[in-house]
């Protein structure tokens, strides 16, 4: 009978360790643009996917703790991320100067370029859609954004600049002939090939950036643990499996 006891009380240790275990494991916030694929996304089911998601996923389970993904407008994720209603930020963002004013970021993973799309049958050259009044596309909120607002609208080239909430829906009305082109990453670009009747015509002037996470400045101990588990990332064969999959 006493050893009974004694298994029960065991059972129920283990038990009660586990669960507090379990209570005190960390929950992040990730914030993340609902509509830049192929690194992150809401599905046609209404789950986040991407690149970025499912790599954070597995950072997450290497290092112990728990994540959701939050979609919201991107213009605004880091206001969201300096008011705590995200933890960080793991979506295709790139790292400029103005950026490291307000967050921190990860080691870079990705390098990317800006280009233009066109229609598939376009014959414009680079130089002729920044001309003649033609209207060109943007997502609001992005580097590219900027850098054509400081770098060709303000040193006078003769386009109209139209913001958008995404790159998908800047493609959408290049494909619709609203707009001659839109700008945006190398790789929403050729995600967007892959899906609509459009070409990437080329690069612009801007130079290449990276990829990186961001978090609030004083996060100093998250700034280590996703850093940690980046590089723990990119040296796993499962690295390799995500960019198989998603062709970012």
């Amino acid at each position: 009978m006493g050893k009974k006891i004694l298994s029960c009380l065991i059972v129920l240790m283990a038990f009660v360790l586990v669960t507090s275990v379990s209570a005190k494991e960390k929950v992040y916030i990730n914030g993340i643009d609902a509509n830049f694929p192929p690194f992150a996304y809401v599905d046609k089911n209404g789950v986040p996917d991407g690149f970025d998601v499912k790599a954070v996923d597995w950072i997450a389970k290497e290092m112990g703790f728990k994540v959701t993904h939050k979609p919201m407008d991107w213009d605004g994720i880091i206001p969201s991320l300096k008011a705590r209603k995200i933890d960080f930020i793991a979506s295709g963002m790139s790292v400029t100067d103005k950026r490291k004013q307000e967050v921190n970021f990860t080691v870079p993973y990705w390098v990317i370029t800006q280009v233009l799309v066109v229609p598939k049958d376009s014959t414009l050259t680079v130089d002729q859609v920044f001309s003649n009044g033609n209207k060109v596309g943007v997502q609001r909120g992005t580097s590219e954004a900027t850098w054509m607002k400081e770098n060709l609208i303000q040193k006078g080239k003769n386009f109209v600049l139209r913001e958008y909430d995404s790159s998908p829906l800047s493609v959408e009305d290049v494909v619709n002939g609203r707009i001659i082109a839109a700008a945006m990453d190398d790789s929403p670009a050729k995600d967007a090939v892959r899906k609509r009747p459009v070409k990437i015509l080329g690069s612009f002037g801007m130079h290449d950036e990276n990829f990186a996470y961001a978090v609030r400045k004083q996060d100093k101990e998250l700034l280590k643990m996703l850093n940690e588990g980046l590089k723990k990332l990119m040296a796993d064969p499962y690295w390799e499996e995500l960019k198989k999959t998603y062709k970012p």
